[in-house]
Protein backbone atom coordinates (compact mmCIF):
# COMPACT_ATOMS: atom_id res chain seq x y z
CA UNK A 1 0.00 0.00 0.00
CA UNK A 2 2.63 2.65 0.87
CA UNK A 3 4.51 4.36 -0.73
CA UNK A 4 1.82 6.06 -2.89
CA UNK A 5 1.96 9.53 -4.56
CA UNK A 6 -1.34 12.12 -4.48
CA UNK A 7 -2.65 15.17 -4.47
CA UNK A 8 -3.83 17.03 -1.17
CA UNK A 9 -7.54 18.06 -1.89
CA UNK A 10 -6.44 21.52 0.81
CA UNK A 11 -5.61 24.59 -0.28
CA UNK A 12 -1.88 24.96 0.83
CA UNK A 13 -0.69 28.32 -0.13
CA UNK A 14 -2.14 28.37 -3.10
CA UNK A 15 -2.35 25.11 -4.36
CA UNK A 16 -3.00 21.75 -3.83
CA UNK A 17 0.17 19.99 -3.90
CA UNK A 18 1.08 16.09 -4.14
CA UNK A 19 2.34 14.89 -1.23
CA UNK A 20 4.10 10.90 -0.76
CA UNK A 21 2.13 8.92 1.99
CA UNK A 22 4.55 6.28 3.29
CA UNK A 23 1.74 5.52 6.76
CA UNK A 24 -1.19 5.93 8.09
CA UNK A 25 0.15 8.88 9.85
CA UNK A 26 0.44 10.65 6.69
CA UNK A 27 -3.14 10.18 6.07
CA UNK A 28 -4.10 11.33 8.91
CA UNK A 29 -2.19 14.42 8.75
CA UNK A 30 -4.56 15.75 5.56
CA UNK A 31 -7.78 14.30 7.51
CA UNK A 32 -6.74 16.81 10.46
CA UNK A 33 -6.20 19.47 7.54
CA UNK A 34 -9.69 18.19 5.83
CA UNK A 35 -11.03 19.22 9.28
CA UNK A 36 -9.19 22.49 9.87
CA UNK A 37 -10.74 23.32 6.76
CA UNK A 38 -14.04 22.09 7.31
CA UNK A 39 -14.27 24.45 10.63
CA UNK A 40 -12.89 27.40 9.15
CA UNK A 41 -15.25 26.85 6.44
CA UNK A 42 -18.34 26.60 9.21
CA UNK A 43 -16.96 29.27 10.93
CA UNK A 44 -17.67 31.77 7.94
CA UNK A 45 -20.93 30.36 8.09
CA UNK A 46 -20.84 27.31 6.04
CA UNK A 47 -22.79 24.12 7.31
CA UNK A 48 -20.67 21.45 6.37
CA UNK A 49 -20.27 17.99 8.37
CA UNK A 50 -16.93 16.97 9.54
CA UNK A 51 -17.28 12.98 9.07
CA UNK A 52 -18.79 14.01 5.70
CA UNK A 53 -16.18 15.89 4.45
CA UNK A 54 -13.61 13.45 5.23
CA UNK A 55 -15.66 11.12 3.53
CA UNK A 56 -15.94 13.14 0.28
CA UNK A 57 -12.03 13.79 -0.08
CA UNK A 58 -10.61 10.73 1.44
CA UNK A 59 -10.93 8.78 -1.96
CA UNK A 60 -8.60 11.36 -3.41
CA UNK A 61 -5.68 10.82 -1.24
CA UNK A 62 -6.11 7.26 0.81
CA UNK A 63 -8.55 4.16 1.16
CA UNK A 64 -11.75 4.14 3.31
CA UNK A 65 -10.37 0.54 4.92
CA UNK A 66 -8.12 3.04 7.14
CA UNK A 67 -11.50 3.71 8.94
CA UNK A 68 -12.83 0.05 8.52
CA UNK A 69 -10.40 -1.38 11.68
CA UNK A 70 -12.42 -4.58 13.68
CA UNK A 71 -12.21 -2.12 16.52
CA UNK A 72 -14.30 -0.14 14.42
CA UNK A 73 -16.41 -2.53 13.11
CA UNK A 74 -17.28 -4.21 16.43
CA UNK A 75 -18.11 -0.69 17.82
CA UNK A 76 -20.63 -0.43 14.53
CA UNK A 77 -21.79 -3.97 15.09
CA UNK A 78 -22.19 -3.34 19.10
CA UNK A 79 -24.35 -0.41 18.27
CA UNK A 80 -26.76 -1.46 15.86
CA UNK A 81 -27.14 -4.77 18.21
CA UNK A 82 -28.10 -2.70 21.19
CA UNK A 83 -30.51 -0.34 19.28
CA UNK A 84 -32.23 -3.36 17.22
CA UNK A 85 -32.68 -5.19 20.62
CA UNK A 86 -32.77 -2.01 23.48
CA UNK A 87 -30.58 -3.31 25.48
CA UNK A 88 -27.69 -1.63 26.62
CA UNK A 89 -23.97 -2.03 24.97
CA UNK A 90 -22.42 -2.69 28.14
CA UNK A 91 -23.98 -3.82 31.56
CA UNK A 92 -25.30 -1.02 34.05
CA UNK A 93 -27.39 1.79 33.25
CA UNK A 94 -26.43 5.42 31.20
CA UNK A 95 -24.24 6.93 33.81
CA UNK A 96 -21.70 3.64 33.95
CA UNK A 97 -21.46 2.77 30.03
CA UNK A 98 -17.41 3.57 29.32
CA UNK A 99 -16.96 7.38 28.58
CA UNK A 100 -15.31 6.63 25.20
CA UNK A 101 -18.26 4.00 24.11
CA UNK A 102 -21.00 7.09 24.84
CA UNK A 103 -19.03 9.56 22.65
CA UNK A 104 -18.61 6.60 19.92
CA UNK A 105 -22.38 6.02 19.82
CA UNK A 106 -23.40 9.65 19.03
CA UNK A 107 -20.97 9.63 16.46
CA UNK A 108 -22.21 6.34 14.56
CA UNK A 109 -25.78 7.75 15.49
CA UNK A 110 -24.75 11.13 13.91
CA UNK A 111 -23.89 9.04 10.50
CA UNK A 112 -26.51 6.54 10.31
CA UNK A 113 -29.03 9.82 10.85
CA UNK A 114 -27.01 11.55 8.29
CA UNK A 115 -27.03 8.44 5.52
CA UNK A 116 -30.47 7.96 6.12
CA UNK A 117 -32.01 11.86 5.77
CA UNK A 118 -29.49 11.87 2.53
CA UNK A 119 -31.26 9.21 1.06
CA UNK A 120 -34.36 9.97 1.47
CA UNK A 121 -33.65 13.15 -0.07
CA UNK A 122 -31.97 11.51 -3.12
CA UNK A 123 -35.45 9.23 -3.46
CA UNK A 124 -37.69 12.75 -3.27
CA UNK A 125 -35.23 14.73 -6.11
CA UNK A 126 -34.75 11.29 -8.82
Amino acid sequence: MYPYEAQVPVLIDGSYPMQTFTSDKDVWDVIDLVVEETKEANEKGGTFNIAESIMAQLPFFACQNLFLTKESQKDISRFVYSKDFSISPYKGSYGEQPFKWVGKSFVLKNIIERQKSKAVNYGKNS
